[in-house]
């Protein structure tokens, strides 16, 4: 008997018992494929087809909008009343408001000197304004740090205030909230906020406390993003790609059109009195930035994003940790749509057209069916298409639609273009995460009040002065991830199957999604460190 012979090693009776099996189960899949899969399938496309029209018109309004703001020189100073602030002989420093500003932080080594510093050195009358740093910090070590570096600029006259509490009740929202409990508060006019890795310019009082002065219905004033650590790899260039786009056109349309977007929980600076009557903080989902900016909106309070003030802070670098911001970031919004809905819907205190653009651009499009046409139609729909020939994508649909979205997509951070690609794939590959969690959001699931603080790395400017710049590395994530795994293997056998056998010819892009997910499924996102 020789060992290559599989029909002597294995009975007639077992070989023909698989035999039927796989016949039985072809016989199977073949009943069910005409009155089943196929109509399935079908509506699938209808549903994912629509849904891509509808991020389409909404891509395609914000970029009209946003040009014609370009074209016709809309600026905030020409929206709003802006004067710079001047000095009374009479009154002194009384004529300047007083401002409050609250870092909240928990267990940050790594950054908490540079948000003091930053904060601390805000150019303001030092009798106006009050540092409230909340440190929520479980680390002991980390707590008499950041007591130790407030101790340190209060000695030098700066009226800073260091607050804890005994639990953590609320997370970021509960800390906020306990902070404007004090009785030093009810001095204060305004609130800046800055998370613990953002460090706001000297001046940024100065730009941004004028607006809110000579506009009483105007109720927040926004500054941008500037990203640190945008080059530090390939991930953090990606992410770049997608938060240049959020702030420079949908941050940039709300406040140019309804005056309304949703506050990005730092870098921003409120009236107190607007907080206060929108009923504070609340702590019922993991967006309460997102929670108090509807409900101050539906009070008529007025929102102003200003561009051209930069904040800087750092991008997640590692994939677990973006990861959980993702989560995060899109659990939260689902969550309280599902939360505010109807109360938005019956609110009498804003326009129609306003309680539309909340409920379905803000909400709907851009929170909901932007992250789950993403995943479900490019990583799921459109391949399953290849398996089962009877359904088709117009072409219109798979390639024309999603090549517009993208081009957009990307008019934000033009330095980055020649990684389209790659911002493709990885958006896919993310989308994964994000329909997960907004499907948790929207259904309330177990992790609908998952709070995980970013990872936070600090200067990398001086750490990364005394290394040598990295073209390539490779390194095995924490863990491997089994969705991303599971997700790839499906590309990878829809891709060989389109290239052998379907007509479909989408074999290049299932292998190039393939391996992104493969290169995820193994914690390898961002370790890429791209050229320019």
């Amino acid at each position: 008997m020789e060992l290559g012979d599989s029909a002597a090693v294995i009975p007639d009776s077992f070989m023909g018992y698989r035999d039927d099996i796989t016949t039985q189960m072809t016989m199977i899949l073949d009943q069910i494929r005409a009155p089943l899969i196929v109509p399935v399938l079908r509506l699938g496309v209808y549903i994912c087809l629509t849904m891509s029209l509808m991020l389409f018109v909404e891509r395609v309004y914000m970029g009209i909008v946003i040009s014609l703001v370009k074209l016709f020189g809309r600026k905030p100073e020409k929206r709003f009343k802006w004067e710079p602030m001047k000095d009374d002989i009479e009154l002194g420093d009384s004529v300047y408001p007083m401002v409050l500003v609250q870092i909240p932080m928990y267990n940050e080594r790594e950054v908490y000197q540079l948000s003091i510093g930053a904060a601390c050195g805000l150019s303001w009358p030092s009798d106006r304004i009050v540092i409230q740093v909340l440190d929520d910090s479980t680390d002991p070590t980390i707590k008499d740090l950041v007591e130790k570096e407030c101790n340190r600029w209060a000695s030098k006259g700066v009226n800073i205030k260091y607050e804890i509490r005994d639990n953590r009740n609320g997370y970021k929202a509960g800390a906020l909230k306990e902070g404007m409990k004090k009785s030093y508060v009810k001095s204060c006019d305004y609130v800046a906020i800055f998370d613990a890795d953002f460090q706001p310019e000297p001046d940024y009082l100065w730009r941004t406390v004028p607006f809110l002065l000579h506009n009483p219905k105007l109720a927040l004033v926004q500054a941008r993003w500037k990203f640190v650590n945008s080059d530090e790899c390939l991930m953090t260039r990606m992410q770049e790609m997608s938060l240049d786009y959020h702030f420079t056109v949908e941050q940039e349309v709300g406040s140019s059109t309804y005056a309304f977007f949703g506050f990005n929980g730092t870098a921003g600076i409120w009236r107190i009195s607007a907080l206060s009557e929108a009923g504070g903080w609340k702590d019922r989902t993991t967006v309460e930035d997102m929670d108090l900016a509807v409900r101050a909106s539906l009070k008529g309070w007025k929102f102003l994003y200003l561009g051209s003030l930069k904040v800087k802070n750092e991008l997640p670098s590692t994939f677990k940790a973006y990861r959980y911001q993702q989560h995060r970031w899109s659990c939260g919004p689902a969550n309280l749509f599902r939360k505010m809905a109807l109360e938005i819907m019956t609110n009498k205190n804003v326009t129609l057209w306003k309680k539309v653009h909340v409920i379905y651009s803000f909400f709907m499009v851009r929170k909901i069916v932007a992250h789950i046409v993403t995943f479900i139609f490019y990583c799921v729909i459109l391949p399953a298409t290849v398996l089962v020939p009877e359904v088709s994508v117009p072409k219109w649909g798979a390639v024309y639609i999603p090549s517009i979205i993208t081009l957009l997509n990307a008019v934000g951070t033009p330095r980055s273009l020649h990684l389209m690609v790659f911002w493709i794939l990885f958006e896919n590959v993310m989308s994964l995460h994000r329909t997960k969690a907004t499907f948790i959001g929207l259904l309330e699931g177990g992790r609908v009040n998952e709070w995980i603080v970013t990872e936070k790395l600090g200067d990398l400017k001086a750490k990364s002065a005394t290394k040598t710049p990295k073209k390539f590395s490779f390194r095995f994530g924490d863990r491997i991830h089994v969705l991303e795994l599971g997700v790839g293997m499906y590309l990878f056998f829809v891709g060989l199957y389109d290239l052998f056998f379907g007509k479909n010819h989408y074999y290049l892009y299932l292998f190039a999604q393939a391996i992104a997910f493969f290169i995820a499924g193994f914690g390898q996102i961002g370790t890429f460190v791209p050229n320019s």
